[in-house]
């Protein structure tokens, strides 16, 4: 059996791929493939209002939020958000927590002015900075729930006075939170809730229609509301396989039912982490990601040796990223608590064997 660690595109639910795969050759017994459906037939508009509605019920969003399937991923958001919501001279808050955050800074600058209020930089991003003031004329307050590379987490929603716009990314649907408490959420699918090649908005419509800029007609949210994410030929696939996932998480309890699970994972590996003198997790013990754990060897010459065990048991994606080296174990809704305890039991196995 293989076990996928891996940060994106991660693991799928097993019934997911089953059924994803049937839909290639005969979608829904049209005798047609999911791939070449027209997208604005009843076949995939029931898909569409099906993804749509799991979304505000899974969430419990109030009739103020709209839900949209656009393309790309959260990169395009980091450009997307401040076109719509940052007008020229305006301020908008940021909080600097990692890779993703510095990108969605360094996008907003191109459309006002950002204004960083706390930043974890100093310490490398192993760490939440929790204590910061916002402009009293900020637009929006904007952080990164989850992040992938330095595993990191937002244990709890943001206090501020400002309207929040998260990128959950890595994390969404993974907990419960008050989805409504924020004005603009948006997610790549390819972590917990689907494929890579659509990315899902929650918008508070009245967010909307305040900057004075002429938005691009495919850039404007407004639009995309109007015409219920069909303004363009969306992600047909990747949005039939969100909707599978979706019914599946709501199969699986909801978000409850899928925070239970995704506590028990990080428990066992934290707790078995820190019972090894042999590894070493540098992220701030309360700020630890329930998603993406990332851990280090204290002797760094065991890295690679550790990587081939891994291998030989069919642990995958477990090396970290790039830019911070070490290891990185991703635990998505889909992966399941049996590979958390196999990839525990090795790390025990190794200590014992190099200790």
């Amino acid at each position: 059996m293989v076990h996928n660690f891996n940060a994106g595109p991660s693991i799928l639910p097993k019934e997911v791929l089953q059924q994803a795969s049937e839909s290639l050759l005969n979608f829904n017994n049209s005798g047609l493939s999911i791939l070449e459906i027209g997208h604005r037939t009843a076949l995939f508009e029931e898909v569409l209002h099906e993804a749509v509605s799991l979304v505000k019920e899974l969430m419990r969003l109030d009739a103020d939020h709209e839900v949209l399937f656009l393309h790309g991923g959260a990169s395009t958001q980091f450009m997307q958000v401040p076109y719509n919501l940052l007008g020229e001279g305006q301020t908008a808050a940021y909080i600097d927590n990692g890779i993703w955050g510095s990108k969605a800074i360094k996008e907003a600058r191109l459309f006002g002015n950002v204004n960083v209020v706390a930043s974890s930089k100093d310490k490398n991003h192993t760490y939440l900075p929790k204590e910061f003031t916002t402009p009293a004329d900020a637009v929006y307050l904007h952080y990164t729930t989850n992040n992938t590379v330095e595993g990191t987490q937002w244990q709890t929603v943001p206090e501020t006075h400002l309207p929040l716009v998260a990128d959950m990314s890595s994390d969404i649907l993974s907990r419960e939170l008050d989805f409504n408490k924020h004005a603009l959420i948006y997610a790549g699918a390819q972590k917990n809730i689907g494929i890579a090649g659509v990315n899902l908005l929650v918008i508070n419509k009245n967010m909307l229609g305040k900057v004075s800029r002429k938005i691009p007609t495919i850039l404007d949210y407004r639009i995309h509301i109007e015409n219920g994410s069909m303004l363009n030929t969306p992600p047909v696939f990747a949005i039939y396989v969100s909707m599978l996932t979706l019914r599946w998480i709501k199969k699986m309890g909801g978000v409850a039912g899928i925070e239970k699970l995704n506590n028990q994972k990080a428990d066992l590996f934290y707790s078995t982490l820190d019972a090894l003198p042999i590894f070493r997790g540098p992220v701030a013990k309360e700020d630890r990601s329930k998603m993406n754990a990332v851990f280090v060897m204290e002797d760094t010459s065991l890295e690679k040796q550790f990587l081939n065990v891994a291998k030989e048991e069919n642990l995958y994606g477990i090396k970290g990223h790039r830019s911070v080296g070490g290891f990185r174990a991703s635990f998505y809704n889909a992966l399941p608590l049996t590979s958390v305890e196999v990839l525990v039991q090795v790390m025990k196995d190794f200590a014992n064997k190099v200790g």
